[in-house]
């Protein structure tokens, strides 16, 4: 089992000043920024850059940045520096497969991605030919890490979601609850189904599960058809945008109630009034309302380097590269050559046997590429802003 390797450890090693780091690679895809040569470690970052899905892409590229960054200014792994090496796969499965071959071309050990489910399957059914260790994010489609030992991720799936939110759901005493969702969309339908499952487990009636196409704005059809059942709670699995649309459409037909979502909501007061916002939750691995700890610290951090707020997905990228660094450090430890069949297992073996404390909580596997991790449950305040309604507990 490799020692933890939490950011904890690293900034106490060394005081990081922040705001003076070079991130000359945070603006663009070139790789980070030590010396290359014997003294250096090749990883990957992979996701979307550019394109319709770029903004999750772009979150969970910085947040992986920022921790090699951080690593770096405190020695690196094993004296070594990591560079880091970044692919835009363009949101598309056939490019992420060509960008992936790049970075194994290269020589990386492992690989920060990627970031959405189809460019994410794609990769892993690639992946496990060559025995790479790749870390996911954000991609939470069941299904991505079966199909071999290599790929892990750092988010929690669509299904537990779907069962986390039907456990608060029943936990605050919502008997009666309508969905709509996108349906077509592994994402949206998964979550979906499998709250439904749940909460009908659970005595919860569902009185409709309505839903929509891609591309579509009004949504006031589908909400006249579940308020008319007088839901005790909305579930709207989706994305923020939509969410957003779907929020306020609902508070224009007069209907003030509960609204439940998961990590798609992240983002969503871009996209609807703090007022239309009352009464909604969800399930997220990290917001920086979260004043505690690690969290609050890795915002802190974010907003040196970048001058924004990090969102969900930049945690997930920053966590994702601990995992990986944490797996690495147990090959360096070992004494074995970069690149050889050797080295990458025991990569895959640091990470299976080992845990990290991420900025999302501590994250640990237990005989599979899914983590064991706590969530959190966040709502609005009346300005709008997120706060921590609940933690649940990744034993709960």
């Amino acid at each position: 089992m490799f020692k933890n390797v939490s950011r904890r450890q690293f900034v106490q090693a060394s005081a990081v000043a922040l705001a003076g780091l070079s991130l000359a690679a945070c603006s663009g895809d070139e790789g980070g920024s030590s010396e290359g040569g014997s003294g250096t470690i090749k990883v990957g970052i992979l996701g979307p850059h550019t394109g319709d899905v770029a903004n999750y892409g772009i979150a969970c590229r910085n947040g992986a940045q920022l921790y090699f960054d951080q690593l770096n200014e405190a020695g690196g792994i094993n004296g070594k520096q990591v560079e880091y090496l970044v692919e835009d796969e363009q949101g598309e499965p056939t490019q992420a497969v060509t960008s992936y071959n790049l970075l194994v071309e290269q020589g990386v050990v492992g690989i920060v991605g990627d970031v959405t489910t189809g460019p994410t399957t794609a990769v892993a059914q690639q992946s496990v030919n060559d025995n790479m260790p790749c870390v996911t994010p954000s991609a939470t489609a069941a299904e991505i890490v079966t199909y071999g030992n290599n790929t892990f991720r750092a988010c929690v799936t669509d299904p537990e979601q779907g069962r986390i939110m039907a456990a608060f759901a029943n936990e605050q005493g919502y008997k009666n609850i309508g969905t709509l969702y996108l349906k077509g969309d592994d994402y949206n339908e998964g979550v979906n189904n499998a709250f439904v499952e749940e909460a009908k487990a659970l005595g919860i009636n569902i009185t409709t599960e309505q839903s929509y196409s891609a591309g579509d704005v009004d949504f006031n059809s589908q909400l006249t058809t579940i308020i008319a059942t007088n839901p005790d709670a909305i579930l709207a699995p989706n994305y923020y945008e939509d969410d957003g649309l779907i929020v306020t459409q609902a508070r224009q037909q007069g209907y003030t109630g509960v609204f439940l979502g998961v990590d798609g909501w992240s983002g969503v007061a871009d996209y609807a009034s703090a007022e239309d916002l009352q009464n909604c939750y969800y399930c997220c691995a990290f917001s920086s309302a979260n004043d505690e700890g690690l969290a609050a610290q890795f915002t802190a951090d974010y907003e040196a380097a970048y001058g924004e707020t990090p969102t969900n997905f930049c945690a997930l990228g920053y966590d994702a590269a601990m995992v990986l660094a944490g797996g690495i450090t147990a090959a360096e430890e070992a004494g074995l050559e970069a690149g050889t069949d050797e080295y990458l297992q025991a990569v895959i073996d640091g990470i299976a046997g080992g845990s990290v404390e991420g900025v999302t909580g501590t994250i640990a596997y237990e005989g599979s590429g899914d983590p064991v991790k706590s969530s959190l449950i966040l709502t609005f305040t009346e300005d709008g802003a997120e706060e921590v309604f609940e933690t649940i507990d990744a034993t709960a």
